[in-house]
């Protein structure tokens, strides 16, 4: 990867890294709606892996494909910031199935059924389902999460910090706790959905072989799991900040590994 000189061999490292680019590229886009264009991923990602090369140096201690894997990803992801990819209405529907999954967690203390989440917005199970299948890319967490309501932002505050105090390090711990409970808590069949996904790093259409389902109907797992797991992020920082209690069931005992 170097040149006679002792520098980074960079026509070198794109001809090598161009199939991490489109690896990633295809992964990224089992979670994001049809009208994105697998092109513009990939454009996007050649971006970011020049970047990346342009960037790197060996007294950074990491390896040049872990270094090179963030900017790939992060260029990606600018791009989908700048084009808006997900309808402000398409948020605003997620956050309505997000509130019905709280609501009925409070009543029954157990996840809702597919079934009880459609009676709930007042909507045929197909629609709901539709629903689910139109948000597909809904992310776990987004920017406007970081905002306080007073238009302060929380990498304005954050960003600038070069050491982390404890209490910033206990709320992290907070929510990796709460994210846990949370997996743990899925039904089964988004559990495994999601570890097929995540851990495995399964495509949609392998995960429904597994599953025994369509490719559309992993998505739609996926896209509630999703919203389940928000609710219950949001409702641990309300916990955190002593504003509300725990929601949904009590953790199990013994709690198994997610």
């Amino acid at each position: 990867m170097y040149d006679a000189e002792g520098n980074l061999d960079k026509s070198h490292l794109v001809e090598a890294y161009a199939p991490l680019v489109k690896r990633i590229a295809y992964h990224l886009m089992a979670k994001l709606p049809a009208s994105v264009q697998m092109d513009d991923l990939i454009q996007n990602g050649m971006l970011g892996l020049l970047d990346a090369i342009g960037r790197y140096e060996d007294g950074l201690g990491a390896q040049f494909e872990t270094y090179a894997v963030q900017r790939i990803r992060g260029a990606m992801l600018d791009g989908l910031r700048e084009n808006d990819w997900l309808p402000r209405s398409m948020r605003r529907d997620m956050r309505r199935i997000e509130s019905a999954i709280h609501s009925l967690e409070q009543q029954h203390g157990r996840q809702p059924t597919e079934i009880e989440l459609a009676a709930s917005l007042e909507m045929p199970l197909a629609d709901y389902q539709r629903m689910l299948q139109d948000a597909r890319g809904y992310q776990l967490v987004h920017f406007e999460d970081f905002t306080d309501g007073e238009g302060e932002d929380y990498f304005e505050r954050h960003l600038g910090e070069h050491e982390s105090n404890p209490l910033d390090l206990l709320e992290a711990a907070d929510m990796r706790s709460t994210l846990v409970r949370a997996i743990e808590d899925l039904p089964e069949r988004e559990k495994l959905m999601m570890a097929l996904y995540y851990d495995e790093e399964l495509n949609l259409r392998e995960i429904g072989e597994v599953l025994g389902v369509s490719e559309s109907r992993v998505c739609q797992l996926h896209s509630q799991a999703v919203a389940r797991l928000r609710s219950r992020i949001a409702g641990g920082a309300a916990k955190g900040s002593g504003t509300g209690a725990r929601r949904g069931r009590p953790p199990k005992v013994p709690a198994s590994d997610a």
